[in-house]
């Protein structure tokens, strides 16, 4: 058996037992992201999400109350609604027509029930789970009796940023979905790894002095903060990319990852929100939804134009490009720093079941890969 930097055996990233125990002990357990306070914004609209074992819907009432319930008919199981939606009064299951109202409780089945006397529907309304709002998201937890999401990210509140997402509005273009043929928890590890910034990045993301970076522990979240760099601090106004959203006097870039898989990237210009969610042992799904200044469109086109200069003149570039043989394809070449990561990361999963695998001395700048894993151990009550 061979260990990882240093604390979790290569099973834990490429066996079903292990992605199993995660879902029941970790992603069943923790505050879930679903996504912004827009996206259940009118009574009858909904969302569901995947918060461990736990399929959960938020659904605004007539009250305009937001509630979440797990997304289980009472009769026999069935998941009663889908992903996205608006309804207008109530909620049917699709198999046997047992209804609901917005409030989550059984108002009507199929009439042959009702003759059989076999309904008592005053004590079969859904499962109640938790629904929370912090910084423009809304959050799931299975547990109705959880700590509140205040709570939970407390720790946090000093160390994210001056950004006030609920004053920013949602950037669709920024917006976008992606499966990584890699364990979960490598993305992660990439996500927080201080030591891989000035290196896989060199060429996308230079604008930041990542040696001075700043990072450390609030209970299981983690906190990152790195300045720009001179170049790019000098006359700033003329090379961001969109209007300004924090202060001259607070530039720079904060990229925690908060507990568990759920990553804030946030700048000069823009705040993002970068959700990990497991499918299986060696696939992660990543969706990133960007949120920015709720200016004119004719504010953001001056800040495009008054910072085109900056970047056709020193415009991010892959690690590979200067190598004419490449692919103008391949993601090494493709200045697109996600790019580079997702490769990354899918390189390392493709390694981890060779008999010849095994890693070297980790820099100070991996030293949170180390500690994030002993944060899921400490989850999976394996503390070491």
């Amino acid at each position: 058996m061979t260990n990882m930097l240093h604390l979790l055996p290569v099973e834990a990233y490429t066996r079903q037992e292990w992605f199993d125990r995660e879902q029941r002990d970790i992603f069943s357990k923790t505050w879930r992201y679903a996504g912004f306070m827009e996206d259940v914004s009118e009574p009858g609209q909904y969302i569901t999400v995947q918060a461990g074992l736990n399929n959960i819907f938020i659904v605004m009432g007539r009250d305009r109350r937001l509630r979440a319930f797990h997304n289980i008919c009472r009769h026999r199981g069935t998941q009663l609604i889908r992903a996205v939606g608006k309804t207008q009064k109530a909620l049917t299951c699709p198999y046997h027509d047992w209804t609901y109202d917005l409030e989550g409780n059984l108002v009507s089945v199929p009439e042959e029930e009702e003759e059989f006397g076999k309904v008592d529907k005053s004590c079969l309304g859904l499962k109640p789970a938790k629904v929370d709002i912090w910084k423009s998201m809304l959050f799931v937890h299975p547990d109705p009796d959880a700590p509140s999401i205040t709570e939970w990210f407390g720790p946090v509140e000093a160390h994210i940023g001056p950004h006030v997402p609920e004053d920013l509005v949602e950037y669709e273009e920024l917006n976008q979905s992606y499966e990584i043929k890699a364990n979960w928890k490598v993305v992660v590890e990439n996500y927080i790894d201080v030591y891989h910034l000035s290196h896989l990045h060199s060429g996308t993301l230079q604008m930041y002095d990542h040696k001075a970076a700043k990072f450390h522990w609030e209970g299981p979240h983690y906190m990152f903060w790195e300045p720009p760099v001179e170049s790019f601090a000098a006359d700033q106004e003329k090379k961001l990319i969109a209007p300004r959203v924090i202060p001259e006097d607070m530039n720079g870039a904060w990229v925690p990852m908060l507990w568990p898989g759920i990553g804030l990237a946030a700048s000069e210009d823009g705040w993002n929100v970068f959700i990990i969610e497991p499918l299986g042992p060696e696939l992660t799904r990543v969706s990133n939804r960007g949120r920015v200044s709720e200016s004119s469109g004719w504010e953001f086109a001056k800040q495009s134009m008054r910072s085109s200069y900056f970047w056709t003149k020193f415009g991010l570039s892959g690690k590979y490009a200067d190598y004419d043989a490449m692919d103008d394809n391949d993601p090494m070449v493709s200045g697109d720093f996600t790019a580079e990561d997702i490769y990354a990361c899918e390189q390392q999963q493709a390694s981890l079941k060779s008999p010849f695998f095994e890693t070297g001395p980790a820099g100070k700048g991996e030293s949170p890969v180390v500690d994030h894993q002993k944060v899921v151990l400490e989850w999976l009550g394996e503390v070491k």
